[in-house]
């Protein structure tokens, strides 16, 4: 009796809701995969199917409303941590234009139709013409699949959507207001100064927690949660104001973007939980609503539903034709604008909602039930079109190779080589080496443990081989392919570049070692040693914080650095790492090398968020003496002895260091140098030291 309940329709036992979810989940990609129908379309489809309006499988119960909220603060927060700022900086009026069209486009064609073709009052056609104006971004994670989610033309759309979202909010808030009873002069002016209040305090204390966090605790699941709970603190105080939570979780976001690099483990985790359960869940749920039966139950119901889905897909078009002719952009670009745009679900139900439940003097409903069905059906047909355009724009996109990656391609098979130790730093040396990873590269880390033959030698290859499994766990959560060589050899100098050959390392970072006695020099034998056996770039670090909590960096760069082999090289790497960790960069040079500088800069997108102070004559003694606070990190680049830009001051650079107690974050960086392997130097006629 028991199992023939357990499978009475609709199912109510919670394992087995579940347990239909995930199947839907696994099996929709795989099935439409087939067909090159986009996933969403599936689960969309997938929830039409087993909803009450389909073959009554499921109810919509509180678990797909709680999931489906997750899933679209998900999706909002996830299109804010994954902006590329830099870019959206570059293409605000871009976005603030797109953002205005995709709002003004929709409302004009939406009071027209309304009035002239379905009758509608004007009240009626203004809420109407806002649900066209709002949109969701339920594409959203076709751009991520891609790859494409820091396209100049994604970011636009996404820096519209905040505009066009809010505005259409606020017309909501009007309405709503109109109608039960708070619309006075001071309802209005408080809710704009909650709104604007409650911004200042998600843009000045999230961030500041976040990073006090984060220093603070390095366990990953405590570090997911934490960032979980702010989405829907910002998300539930941004409710409480009055308007819709998915602002504010957009917001957070975009605050919290600098603190979450692209390429990290915390991100990943973030991804992975909400492609993998949160967002499907919200799409099941969006089809779980819709039902195709009212468009064949006859009176008005088609044809406005015919008129929503045809006026709010146009309207959408027009507004991204519109900011293509403006700014000469490609019609590649247009299409992945219209497509992200287009879809209608999470604003436009609560519009619809709203409108639904409001009873107007002559006791009709300021939206009617045609209305209420017609959204729904819109719903469905703007989130297949939004898909599908977004899918096929979006492979477009991803085949078109940027100028600045092009040319990178030694990029593309570099393999950085990451040298344990210390337990303690192996965790920062290993982020520090993600962040300035090529993205694309196929390389992967090289996780080195060498010993050497001496006394308590047992002791250190124990903890080498922890360190390795360490650098493994870190690597793996943020989807990297790394090497563990584990060797002995006799110097440990010896066995890095012995290791470096090997494995075709391009790279290497290394942490500054602890100076066992009096007499040990500030960088030890090994870097000496390192410096001389390899032409590699080498990044000497240490870092008293997190490297994703980084607020500020300070370049010092030599004059006739530009003249160094590596010195593309190291300008990509910390490109990557500005733009991966949102934060300041202030060069400072002589005014010539300086100008180089500023055109790298420039050529890897990250000119807007990089500030250049020329000095007439580089101290490095000046330079080193200016306090620092403690999220600064400072990056001096060297040279090797004998090279173009070596200048015997950098001898004196571990006094320095030693002599100011703010600078608690450094990084001496070694450009790569010629290869120079097979001839001998007067310096050094016997070759390396190693």
């Amino acid at each position: 009796m028991n199992l023939i309940a357990a499978f009475s329709l609709p199912v109510t036992d919670p394992t087995w809701i579940f347990l239909i979810v995930l199947v839907i989940i696994l099996f929709a990609p795989l099935l439409l995969g087939k067909l090159r129908i986009p996933h969403i379309i599936g689960m969309i489809l997938a929830g039409m199917a087993i909803g009450e309006y389909g073959f009554n499988i499921l109810e919509r119960d509180s678990s797909f409303e709680l999931f489906g909220k997750v899933g679209l603060f998900y999706i909002m927060f996830l299109a804010g941590l994954e902006m590329d700022l830099e870019d959206f900086r570059k293409n605000k009026v871009k976005g603030f234009v797109f953002g205005i069209l995709t709002f003004a486009v929709p409302m004009a064609l939406g009071i027209w139709s309304s009035m002239s073709v379905l009758d509608f009052s004007l009240t009626t056609s203004i809420l109407l013409s806002s649900m066209y104006a709002s949109h969701t971004l339920v594409a959203y994670p076709i751009v991520s699949r891609y790859g494409i989610a820091r396209q100049r033309s994604v970011n636009i759309t996404i820096g519209g959507t905040v505009i066009t979202v809010t505005l259409a909010l606020v017309i909501l808030a009007v309405i709503s207001g109109m109608y039960n009873g708070t619309s006075d002069g001071w309802y209005w002016l408080r809710l704009f100064v909650q709104v604007v209040l409650l911004c200042l305090l998600i843009v000045f204390c999230f961030p500041m927690l976040g990073r006090w966090f984060l220093r603070k605790y390095d366990d990953p699941v405590m570090q997911f949660v934490f960032v979980l709970a702010m989405v829907f603190l910002g998300g539930g105080l941004m409710s409480l104001t009055g308007m819709e939570g998915i602002l504010g979780a957009f917001l957070v976001g975009i605050v919290l973007n600098p603190l979450i690099p692209r390429v990290s483990p915390l991100m990943n985790r973030l991804e992975f939980v909400g492609n993998a359960l949160f967002i499907p869940y919200f799409l099941i749920g969006v089809g779980m609503i819709i039902d195709i039966r009212s468009l064949f139950a006859g009176g008005t119901a088609l044809k406005v539903a015919v008129v929503m889905t045809v006026v709010a897909t146009a309207s959408k078009w027009l507004a991204a034709f519109g900011t293509q002719k403006i700014f000469r952009m490609s019609r590649n670009e247009r299409g992945m604008m219209f497509g992200l745009s287009n879809a209608q679900a999470a604003a436009t139900l609560a519009a619809v909602l709203v409108g639904h439940e409001i009873i107007m003097d002559n006791g009709e409903r300021l939206l009617n039930d045609d209305v209420l069905n017609g959204t729904v059906v819109m719903i469905l047909f703007t989130c297949i079109i939004s898909s599908l355009a977004t899918d096929w724009f979006g492979r477009k996109l991803a085949v078109e190779q940027p100028a600045e990656d092009a040319s990178d391609t030694a990029g593309q098979g570099e393999r950085i080589l990451i040298p344990v130790a210390n337990p303690d730093t192996i965790e920062d040396l290993v982020n520090l080496a993600l962040v300035i990873r090529n993205p694309k590269s196929q390389g992967g880390l090289v996780a080195l443990s060498v010993n050497v033959d001496s006394a308590g030698n047992r002791i250190k290859s124990e903890t080498g081989k922890q360190g390795l499994e360490k650098v493994a766990k870190i690597a793996a959560a943020a989807d990297v392919n790394v090497s563990m060589v584990s060797r002995y050899d006799t110097s440990v100098s010896s066995g890095i570049i012995h290791t470096v050959k090997e494995y075709s390392a391009t790279d290497i970072v290394i942490g500054l070692h602890q100076k066992s006695g009096f007499l040990d020099s500030f960088f030890g034998v090994l870097t000496n040693n390192l410096l001389k056996g390899s032409n590699l770039e080498v990044m000497v670090a240490r870092l008293s914080i997190p490297v994703n909590t980084v607020k500020n960096m300070i370049v010092i760069v030599p004059p006739q650095a530009e003249y160094e082999a590596g010195f593309s090289k190291w300008m990509t790497h910390l490109a990557r790492m500005s733009g991966q960790l949102g934060c300041r960069t202030r060069y400072v040079s002589e005014s010539v090398t300086l100008e180089q500088v500023r055109k790298k800069c420039a050529y890897h997108g990250v000119g807007t968020s990089s500030r250049f102070e020329a000095v007439d004559r580089l101290s490095l003694q000046e330079q080193m003496s200016r306090q620092m606070k403690a999220e600064d990190i400072l990056m001096v680049v060297s040279a090797r002895a004998g090279s173009i830009s070596y200048d015997p001051v950098m001898d004196k650079l571990p006094q320095y260091l030693v002599k100011n107690d703010s600078i608690r974050n450094f990084i001496i960086l070694y450009p790569e140098q010629v290869d120079l392997e097979d001839l001998v130097s007067f310096s050094d006629p016997m070759g390396n030291n190693a």
